[in-house]
């Protein structure tokens, strides 16, 4: 297990480009309220990650998908998230929705936004659990499921950090910062889409490999 899994899943995840979202659900929060909704996120954040290592091969075998397939589907959603990237946008946002006001929406009535829409689909999404199936396939030992789960944590902890240092981050890079990141992230994850595709369609058309 190299480090492949760890740049794929801090390039989807991309705490970085959820700060706007974080500073703007948290208004009026009080410093317990917003530290709460911190550890809440990036705790949740780790529990997807986890969950999808350990189930979710068990989940594809139950409903009879081929990894061959899942790689291909999976790759989509990646390539999709680097185009939503690209432009700028959350990785696992979707354009047409109205998450951004729903979690607004949440946060004046006094509800958490820790796990929705935050972790949910902001940060952890249908492209971040696709990722890991694909990976924990590749993962031959006992070990390497264990590396996959842990990046999971570190993946949690650079959320954890991000946030406690939201107000920091926003002002120093700016949006114009915070979107330059995101691109470069995009591009990263758009290579990376095209190979997890690409090796997918090799195992479902073999005469591609030639």
């Amino acid at each position: 297990m190299d480090f492949k899994p760890l740049v794929t899943l801090l390039a989807i995840v991309n705490p970085l480009a959820i700060v706007p979202f974080f500073i703007h659900y948290t208004q009026g929060f009080s410093t317990p309220q917003r530290q709460r909704t911190v550890v809440v996120a990036s705790f949740s954040a780790f529990v997807v990650i986890a969950v999808s290592a350990l189930l979710g091969l068990q989940i594809l075998e139950f409903f009879g998908i081929s990894l061959a397939s899942f790689q291909v589907g999976g790759g989509l959603l990646l390539l999709i998230s680097a185009m939503n990237m690209l432009n700028a946008q959350p990785a696992e946002a979707k354009p047409l929705t109205n998450e951004y006001e729903d979690g607004a929406e949440k946060a004046a009535r006094g509800a958490s936004i820790a796990v929705v829409p935050l972790t949910i689909p902001l940060l952890t999404g249908p492209a971040t659990m696709s990722t890991v199936v694909i990976y924990a396939e590749k993962a031959k030992t006992f070990l390497q499921l264990g590396t996959l789960v842990g990046y999971g944590m570190v993946i949690g902890l650079a959320t954890a950090l991000c946030f406690s240092l939201a107000e920091p981050i926003s002002r120093v890079l700016g949006k114009t910062g915070i979107n330059v990141m995101t691109r470069l992230m995009g591009l990263i994850l758009a290579a990376l889409a095209v190979e997890v595709m690409a090796d997918g369609l090799g195992k479902l058309f073999p005469i591609l490999r030639h």
